[in-house]
């Protein structure tokens, strides 16, 4: 993360989603933060339901800068807890926090629908990278009537300030769950997604029940600055990688140094169904030596025997520096569908086998050593 010449860029800092901020933008203020940085925060007012307003700052305009230009955060207290908050809010007294934006993730030719969606929390149920929330859907529970409905977990798609760098937001990634019936072909509105269909309909201003935050697996081990964190996703699976990534390269953290090496790994149709692309594009452009991104695109691209390219058939061809990164005492991450893992799993096998290793014994050790961090659903 070398020092640059002194150069006028453009920034663009997503406001809900890796899209480009549509909303319109109704004051400028000029501020300085950070070394030899000048950057202007614009306010946004976002309307609720109930008429109140609720001004937002986002970073959008050119930033001159000595160095890669990285965003102010606050409260820093959300960085004095020891320990991460565990199970603040129990699903029988969940917190009633609001929805800020919905926003479609994905492009016209993706399969089915991604949402980032921005939850305000007012900083009542602060979280750390990595953890999940639970969400109630309103509503009674089909199987116990008189109940409400069971909460459904979703990894958390921002840093513990949120996409505002206030801590009193977070981002959901959600895909909207849609049954459609094998023999008719026709969507079965009855067998959707309940909670997913809840979320990517919800407006800004909508009441949401939240749970949690839970999870101690997917944590983001901070101890050594120059860790390397190989992080593997299929579709929404990227949530937590995001929040990390924000965290290494987006935010000015001050007790947090990233020099390391994070490499992201994402699995999906096709180009128009990848998440957070921009986000992730100017992170490899800006730090070149601290990330890597490989994408696989089953619908568009082949593997090395001309089938349909999956995230392990990337970790395939990556597998030398990965299997020599591990030994070196690399994290390795892996989230999204429960399906995933038994592919990752033989292409890791079969790998090592090659190289004349022991894959059980390999991992037995990875999991003593807390190098081997899974969360799928």
């Amino acid at each position: 993360m070398g020092h640059s010449a002194v150069s006028q860029v453009s920034l663009t800092v997503p406001l809900n989603s890796d899209l480009s901020l549509r909303r319109s933008v109704l004051k400028v203020h000029n501020i300085s933060y950070g070394d030899k940085l000048g950057v202007s925060f614009s306010s946004l007012d976002l309307k609720t339901k109930n008429g109140k307003s609720r001004s937002q700052s986002v970073v959008c305009m050119s930033v001159q800068h000595a160095s890669t230009p990285k965003v102010s955060v606050s409260p820093l207290a959300l960085e004095d807890v020891n320990d991460p908050p565990l199970n603040l809010h129990k699903p029988k007294e969940p917190y009633t926090a609001t929805i800020v934006s919905v926003e479609r993730l994905v492009g016209p030719k993706a399969p089915g629908e991604t949402c980032h969606i921005v939850i305000d929390h007012g900083g009542n149920v602060p979280y750390w990278e990595g953890q999940s929330y639970g969400v109630i859907p309103p509503g009674e529970n089909p199987k116990k009537p008189g109940t409400p409905q069971n909460v459904r977990l979703y990894s958390i798609a921002s840093t513990r300030y949120g996409d505002f760098f206030d801590g009193k937001t977070a981002s959901l990634c959600v895909r909207r769950a849609v049954y459609y019936d094998p023999e008719t072909g026709k969507e079965d509105t009855t067998k959707n997604g309940v909670c997913s269909n809840f979320l990517c309909d919800s407006k800004p201003g909508d009441k949401i029940k939240v749970t949690g935050p839970s999870g101690k697996i997917m944590l983001l081990p901070e101890e050594d600055p120059k860790a390397t964190h190989i992080m593997i996703a299929t579709g929404t699976g990227v949530a937590p990688f995001r929040g990390y990534l924000r965290r290494m390269f987006m935010e000015s953290v001050p007790t947090f140094k990233f020099w390391g090496l994070a490499w992201l790994f994402l699995g999906v149709a096709n180009t128009d169904s990848l998440l957070y692309d921009e986000e992730f594009s100017k992170y490899l452009k800006d730090y070149p030596d601290n990330f890597r991104f490989d994408r696989a695109l089953s619908r568009e691209q082949k593997n090395k025997t001309g089938g349909k390219m999956y995230v392990q058939d990337k970790i395939e061809e990556c597998s030398d520096e990965i299997f020599k990164m591990l030994d070196g005492g690399a994290h390795i991450y892996f989230c999204g569908l429960k399906g995933m893992m038994p592919g990752i799993q033989d292409t890791l096998k079969r790998v090592a086998e090659e190289r004349g290793e022991n894959w059980e014994a390999k991992l037995s050790q990875l999991k003593k050593n807390k190098q081997w961090h899974v969360e799928v659903y």
